[in-house]
């Protein structure tokens, strides 16, 4: 890759028109603090108890998360699950039919889809055969179109996590932003990226409340970054992107970390016992290292296991074609019940 190059303010990567534009502005910005009567919103003012609209930048859920996160409240963008923070980071940093995102395959699919929506080129680049970066690779592909640069890790479908060292070069060398992904971080023992935030001003970190935390039904999403990012992303979002019910319930989640934690460690155990018991299949041919909830099985034939599997009423992911995934299906590990369930059909198969 080509030498250090130090990064420029991030006024100069963000699309002209989202710089100079004038954000919508709802009445809770406008309005800091507790009143007695609110007659600004147009609300219904019968309590029901959702009648009020939510905070819109939702500082309470932050300043819990960023005692946990170690990180600042105002480095902290929620959103609507991940893909909103994809999405709006797309937009505020690339011009539509002009610049370009770049993306290590296989990886997680939202990012060329939220991409091609926005008349976003998408440059790729494959993984190694063992599913990390190959940084030999980057120069060739990404040009000065190439503004963002995703990078999942533990990596969606591999499991795995992707080698620190050759991310912290990637972070060194390119001029844009790098988003890490950081969906299943809490199945790993790699440490968080997040603790590189200060180091790296093109650093942007996404993590979510749907996998550890348990929260998938809630759609919440972190995006953690400078507060020169966090600004961008604010200016763009919806007014009231994140519900009170949600908030609600985040509050309740972060408040009692241990169930979270114990969850994880039940979890990884389980995972360990998954992969003893596949290893004894004949049908299967290679399970990949997983750093994260759920493992990449290259089995004799995907499709038909997958249709096997699904007429014992039981749902894994057929990645058979996806790129470097022949003949793979992804397994999320379930409660022990549901993992004896599976094996047992896998046995009978």
């Amino acid at each position: 890759m080509s030498k250090k190059k130090s990064f420029p303010d991030i006024s100069t990567l963000v699309r002209r028109n989202i710089l100079t534009m004038k954000p919508y502005s709802s009445a809770r910005d406008e309005f800091k603090g507790e009143a007695e009567i609110y007659l600004d919103a147009n609300e219904n003012p019968y309590q029901s108890p959702y009648n009020r609209y939510p905070d819109p930048l939702q500082w309470n859920v932050k300043k819990e998360l960023a005692a946990i996160k170690n990180v600042n409240p105002k480095q902290i963008f929620l959103g609507n699950g991940s893909d909103e923070p994809i999405d709006l980071l797309i937009r505020a940093f690339c011009e539509p039919n002009q610049d370009s995102i770049l993306i290590t395959e296989p990886t997680y699919g939202m990012y060329s889809v939220c991409a091609e929506v926005n008349a976003v080129n998408v440059q790729r680049v494959l993984l190694t055969p063992d599913f990390d970066i190959d940084l030999d690779a980057f120069p060739r592909t990404f040009d000065a179109t190439t503004k963002i640069i995703f990078l999942c890790s533990p990596n969606n479908p591999t499991g795995n996590l992707l080698s620190r060292d050759k991310i912290l070069e990637v972070l060194k060398r390119f001029y844009g932003l790098v988003v890490i992904d950081e969906a299943y971080i809490d199945f790993a023992k790699s440490k968080s990226f997040l603790e590189d935030l200060t180091k790296y001003p093109n650093l942007v970190v996404l993590q979510t409340f749907s996998k550890a935390w348990g929260l998938a039904g809630l759609r919440l999403g972190m995006c953690f970054a400078s507060e020169d990012i966090i600004n961008i992303l604010n200016k763009i979002k919806y007014p009231y992107n994140v519900n009170i019910r949600t908030q609600e319930l985040a509050l309740d989640a972060l408040e009692n970390v241990h169930v979270m934690e114990e969850w994880v460690k039940e979890i990884i155990k389980q995972r360990t016992k998954l992969v003893k018991a596949l290893e004894k299949l004949s049908i299967v041919e290679n399970i990949y290292p997983s750093d994260s909830n759920f493992i990449l099985v290259r089995v004799k034939d995907a499709p038909a296991t997958y249709q096997y599997l699904l007429e014992h009423r039981i749902i894994v992911r057929d990645r058979s074609r996806v790129t470097l995934c022949y003949n793979c299906i992804r397994i999320t590990v379930g409660t022990p019940e549901e993992n004896e369930r599976l094996m047992k059909a896998l046995e009978e198969l």
